[in-house]
C-alpha cells in the first residue's frame, strides 16, 4: 500500500483491523465512517460483521471461505475506489439534562478539577455538538467528543458497579450517555430522561456513529415530567 494509507493487520482468524490513526480526531473518524460506508456497498461474500471505532474498523470474515490475504487486497481496492465521504445527515440529535444533585455526583469534582463553578461546567458542556465516535461497550452507550479542555476531567479511580440508564459522563476528552443500567467509570455530570436503547425500535439505539449531539439543561421538574409522559406512552 502506498505510503500515508490505514494499516491492514490480522485480528485473530476471522477479523482484520484496518487503522486509520491512533488519535480522537473528528477527520480521522470521518474516514473511518466513510470507508465503512463504502465497504458496505462493495462486500464480497464471506465479509461479516464491519464495527467502526474512534480510528479503526474491524471487519470480520469467514475463514472457510476468504483468506487474510483476499480480505487485506479486497480493503486495498476499496481504499483505492478514493477517499469518500461520510453520507451522515450530520443532523444535531438533542440532549435534555438535568445536570448535578442526585443525576450528576461527579459534577462537583469535575467543576473543582478545573477550578471553576459548576454553572460553568453545564455551561461549557451545552455550549457546542459533539461528534459520535463510537456507540458500543454495552447496548446503545454513545461516546462522543471532543470535551472542552476546561471541563476535561479524569475517570474514576475505582468505577461504579451500577451506573443508573441516561447517566451523562465525562472520561479525559470525552463525554457520553450510559443508555443501559451498567458499571462504569466517568464522572456522571446529569442524566437524561430519554429512552437511548429500545429493541422495539430499528434501529434499537437512538445514536449512531456519527451523528452529533447536543445537550441542553433542564429541571428535575421538567425530567420528571418527561420521565412521566415516557411511561404514558
Amino acid at each position: 500500500m502506498m505510503e500515508g494509507q490505514p494499516r491492514i493487520l490480522p485480528a485473530g482468524d476471522q477479523a482484520v483491523l484496518i487503522e486509520f490513526g491512533a488519535e480522537i480526531n473528528p477527520a480521522i473518524n470521518r474516514l473511518v465512517q466513510a470507508f465503512t460506508q463504502k465497504a458496505n456497498k462493495h462486500r464480497i461474500p464471506g465479509i461479516g460483521d464491519l464495527v467502526p471505532s474512534y480510528c479503526t474498523l474491524l471487519v470480520y470474515y469467514d475463514p472457510f471461505s476468504l483468506s487474510f490475504s483476499r480480505v487485506s487486497s479486497w480493503a486495498e481496492e476499496v481504499l483505492s475506489s478514493g477517499p469518500g465521504e461520510s453520507e451522515s445527515s450530520q443532523t444535531v440529535k438533542e440532549v435534555a439534562v438535568c445536570y448535578g444533585g442526585a443525576f450528576g455526583p461527579d459534577i462537583s469534582f469535575v467543576a473543582k478539577h478545573n477550578g471553576i463553578s459548576v454553572e460553568e461546567v453545564v455551561q461549557i458542556h451545552t455550549s457546542q455538538p459533539y461528534l459520535v465516535y463510537v456507540v458500543g461497550f454495552v447496548p446503545g452507550f454513545a461516546a462522543m467528543g471532543i470535551v472542552p479542555q476546561k471541563i476535561q476531567a479524569p475517570r474514576l479511580p475505582n468505577p461504579r458497579t451500577k451506573v443508573p440508564a441516561g447517566s451523562v459522563g465525562i472520561g479525559g476528552q470525552q463525554t457520553g450517555i450510559y443508555a443501559l443500567e451498567s458499571p462504569g467509570g466517568w464522572q456522571l455530570i446529569g442524566r437524561t430522561p430519554l429512552t437511548l436503547f429500545d429493541l422495539n425500535r430499528t434501529p434499537p439505539s437512538y445514536f449512531q456513529a456519527g451523528d452529533y449531539a447536543r445537550f441542553y439543561p433542564i429541571s428535575e421538574e421538567e425530567f420528571e415530567k418527561i420521565s412521566k409522559s415516557k411511561m404514558q406512552n
